[in-house]
């Protein structure tokens, strides 16, 4: 595998993915022999059955006494939204990033250790920490951008990425000449449209999420939600995107880019591995899947914000918390599952990925969010929630969606206006 150097603003480097992670020092089990039944709850329900069972094969030659069972949910933030209302969430689970702050996270989660300590092994741990205790650890990381067919995006005369909006717009355009459908929503599973929120701070930089906290109109020109959402919303309304949003599919998304029916997708790098593999199920080379920055730059340099994707945690009222964290513990060190979507090791000292490869020959600059201020960790949350805007969520960008298309009144203006009254109010109420 070819080696490359991640530069992190706020880090020295980011190391990821070796072909096998390396042995770290993770949250140790009480238990030095483990035993009994857990269940592990996963939104992965495309790899439940193949990829997770031959680890619990793999994990059981450690721990042969640990029976783990999955629960596979389809709609995994709001089935474990309304589980945490009582305490029958599993034992291990991934950490729900819609509804719970971190400074909730001693209500939910078992805690697995000192933050010092476990930042000299793990990667995004400030994502996972309350108080100086560490309550999850990332499955992986992302970096944000697009993931784009290039045998599409090349027949249309584009070979280098567009390093402005007008330049990316004119990108689809001509891609929309070539009778493939430029860009893909993902309306319908609504999902993907959160991954949107991964792009706050490649605009202005590691302050944006806490700047929009004292910020009464953050939907204005300049601003990084705004040239996110700004951009969505002229995508689709010059007809760049599929014709129907409301009959998207996730799953087919993948066959579709594959295959050249449809030319890009914003998304976390974590899905490169995933459309790479659909490209091969159709006979395609893995390369014929890209991904590339969007289209902001900064003194000339395009930019992309790094962040975990979900953390993985233990129940507080897991009624097995060695087997438990002997688990957690060994699906992040021995498991390999960082490697096998592509991303971004948790653990600092692997490799780095090659699905970023287009970005290490771009000279892309990796920004890491700062951390949210001491005290006011649930303070973006709380504006959000007031202002009933799924910030990290999808329901507003739908709205976005069947705006721009004409399904919905109003115009670009006028949903911005009001999107900037409710937050606000809201910034207002919350102080």
């Amino acid at each position: 595998m070819k080696r490359h150097v991640i530069t992190l603003a706020g880090l020295a480097t980011v190391a990821a993915l070796a072909l096998s992670s390396c042995s770290g020092g993770g949250p140790a089990s009480t238990d030095e022999n483990p035993s009994g039944e857990i269940t592990v709850l996963t939104n992965r329900t495309d790899i439940v059955d193949t990829v997770f069972a031959d680890y619990v094969t793999e994990f059981q030659k450690t721990y042969p006494d640990v029976q783990v069972k999955f629960e596979a949910l389809t709609d995994y933030e709001g089935d474990v939204r309304i589980r945490l209302n009582s305490r029958d969430y599993g034992d291990v689970l991934l950490i729900p990033t819609s509804n719970v702050t971190r400074d909730q996270y001693p209500e939910f989660f078992e805690p697995l250790g000192d933050e010092d300590e476990l930042s000299e092994t793990y990667r995004f741990i400030s994502d996972a920490t309350y108080d100086g205790t560490v309550y999850g650890l990332s499955t992986f990381g992302s970096a944000m951008g697009y993931v784009f067919n290039r045998d599409v995006w090349t027949a249309a005369g584009i070979t280098t990425p567009p390093a402005t909006e007008a330049e990316y717009l004119d990108a689809l355009q001509a891609i929309k000449d070539t009778g493939v459908i430029p860009y893909y929503t993902n309306y319908s599973d609504g999902w993907p449209l959160s991954s949107l929120a991964g792009n706050i701070g490649g605009v202005t930089g590691p302050s944006a999420l806490n700047d929009m906290q004292t910020d009464n109109a953050p939907w204005s020109e300049g601003v990084d939600i705004y040239e996110i959402d700004s951009l969505l919303y002229d995508t689709v309304a010059a007809g760049l995107s599929e014709p129907d949003p409301t009959t998207t599919n996730w799953e087919e998304s993948k066959t579709l880019l594959a295959n050249g029916e449809i030319g890009s997708m914003v998304l976390g790098s974590w899905a490169v591995s995933q459309m790479q593999d659909a490209a091969e199920a159709v006979g395609k080379s893995r390369d014929t899947i890209g991904f590339w920055p969007m289209p902001w730059q900064t003194d000339g340099q395009f930019t992309s914000v790094t962040a975990t994707d979900k953390l993985l945690a233990v129940s507080k009222y897991s009624d097995n918390k060695p087997a438990a964290k002997a688990w957690l513990n060994w699906f992040e060190n021995e498991s390999g599952f960082a490697e096998s979507q592509g991303a971004i090791s948790p653990i600092k000292a692997d490799d780095a990925p090659v699905t970023l490869s287009d970005f290490t020959d771009l000279g892309v600059q990796y920004i890491e969010l700062d951390p949210r201020p001491e005290g006011e960790e649930s303070r973006i949350t709380d504006i959000a929630n007031s202002a009933e805007i799924t910030l990290f969520g999808e329901q507003y960008r739908q709205q976005i969606i069947d705006t721009a298309r004409g399904a919905r009144a109003g115009d670009k203006e006028s949903f911005f206006a009001d999107l900037n009254s409710r937050w606000g109010q809201a910034v207002s109420d919350t102080q």
